[in-house]
């Protein structure tokens, strides 16, 4: 349910129009003020890591959301989850998607044909998102980024009040759908914590009115406060959704929410150690997911980091995860290049050759074989499906990957 415009810009370009000079990094929950911005901005991109945050004043957001939005060679694109794996679905001609989010005049006309907007979803103004990139390599003052990666942030209300859930639930009947995905829960951060705890208990008595019939996706986007997600994971929404879709920040951020595995790790470096992340979903699953005695519909999780992905699925509930998880995997070397196919020369292989597939349990060993490049495990009636990808030596867009990866992965799988 959140839909907007995404503005994809130069970060240093942009901060340079609005005569912000560099300085050190500072990580702010909340952006307050430009100086905010310029702070966050640094700190990420001196790790080289994506973001997202709310910025709370709107007359300023809206005068930055102009410069960026005019400035010479910046872009304007579909945005918002919601949107993003609509828009992906929509290449294929035999889908019709239903798509409930703000959509206002230019994002419907950027919008796909198959991409149907019930008329209770239309809005005058656009929302914006502004997404600053930066590249390997490239410096601001002092910061310089070890990788390509992005910064994102908003002043948008529509989407974080989760204002069109509503009307999307009561679409569901006429629309017939033969999957639902959810995203946007991220978007509720900027509301006061009544609100927030208000809107999501709302959401989730509408989304347990969706028929059980349907599989329902969860995809989660970069969050701060761990109390949200905590309540995100334990009472209320993860029982009602079928499958998830994360990356690695918001995988750790779980983990250390809810006192999990690993949650000791205060981050990432480098590429993610893929027994740690095997631990964590298995802990998922485990703890949250369906059993004989839980009343949870959990039973898939589609992780995605750079170097690899893994569909991780409970037995019994879903088919064609070798195909799904390569699906995944090649759509996000295809659109960070912008190419068709894949193309060799443009990509590059950044998983390791070898892993083992736990730290916690005795783990076995795996060795990649390029001639069957998805490799299977099982722990405890839970079967996992890693496959490396090929990486974009010069990404032409990083934004909405996690979403391509999602919407082709379920795409391929089968459910019983």
């Amino acid at each position: 349910v959140n839909a907007c415009v995404d503005v994809v810009l130069s970060g240093v370009k942009l901060l340079e129009a609005l005569g912000l000079e560099p300085g050190d990094g500072k990580n702010h929950a909340v952006l307050n003020s430009r100086q905010d911005l310029k702070e966050v901005f640094a700190h990420f991109m001196g790790k080289g890591a994506a973001a997202e945050r709310f910025f709370s004043d709107a007359e300023s957001f809206h005068h930055i959301a102009q410069t960026a939005s005019e400035y010479p060679g910046a872009q304007l694109y579909v945005g918002g989850n919601a949107a993003l794996i609509g828009q992906k679905l929509a290449t294929n001609p035999d889908l019709k998607i239903l798509l409930c989010g703000p959509v206002g005049p230019k994002l419907h006309e950027l919008l796909d044909d198959n991409v149907i907007v019930p008329p209770e979803s239309m809005q005058e103004r656009d929302e914006f998102h502004l997404i600053l990139e930066y590249q390997a390599g490239e410096e601001w003052g002092q910061v310089r980024a070890p990788n390509a990666n992005r910064f994102i942030f908003s002043h948008d209300l529509s989407n974080g009040a989760l204002n069109m859930l509503e009307v999307f639930v009561s679409s569901l009947d006429e629309f017939q759908p033969d999957l639902v995905v959810l995203s946007g829960l991220h978007m509720m951060e900027g509301q006061s914590k009544e609100m927030r705890q208000r809107r999501l208990m709302e959401a989730v008595a509408s989304i347990s009115d969706i028929p059980t019939d349907i599989p329902i996706h969860l995809e989660l986007a970069s969050m701060t406060d761990q109390d949200f997600m905590s309540n995100i994971m334990h009472q209320q929404v993860f029982p009602l959704v079928n499958s998830i879709g994360l990356n690695e920040q918001e995988l750790l951020f779980l983990t250390q929410s809810a006192s999990g595995p690993h949650a000791s790790l205060a981050s990432w470096s480098g590429v993610p150690d893929v027994g740690v992340v095997s631990d964590i979903l298995f802990w998922i699953l485990k703890e949250h997911g369906k059993t004989a005695d839980r009343a949870s519909d959990l039973t898939r999780i589609h992780f995605h980091t750079l170097a690899y992905h893994i569909l991780v699925t409970v037995d019994g509930y879903w088919g064609n995860q070798v195909a799904a998880v390569a699906a995944g995997a090649r759509a996000a070397g295809t659109q960070a290049c912008a190419t068709e196919t894949i193309d060799t020369s443009k990509v590059f292989l950044k998983a390791p050759l070898e892993f083992v597939t736990s730290q916690i349990e005795a783990p076995s060993k795996i060795s990649l074989n390029p001639d069957e490049p998805v490799v299977h495990w099982h722990r405890e009636g839970i079967s996992f499906h890693f496959t490396p990808v090929l990486v974009c030596k010069d990404p032409v867009r990083t934004v909405g990957l996690g979403d391509a990866i999602s919407a082709e992965g379920l795409l391929y799988s089968e459910v019983y």
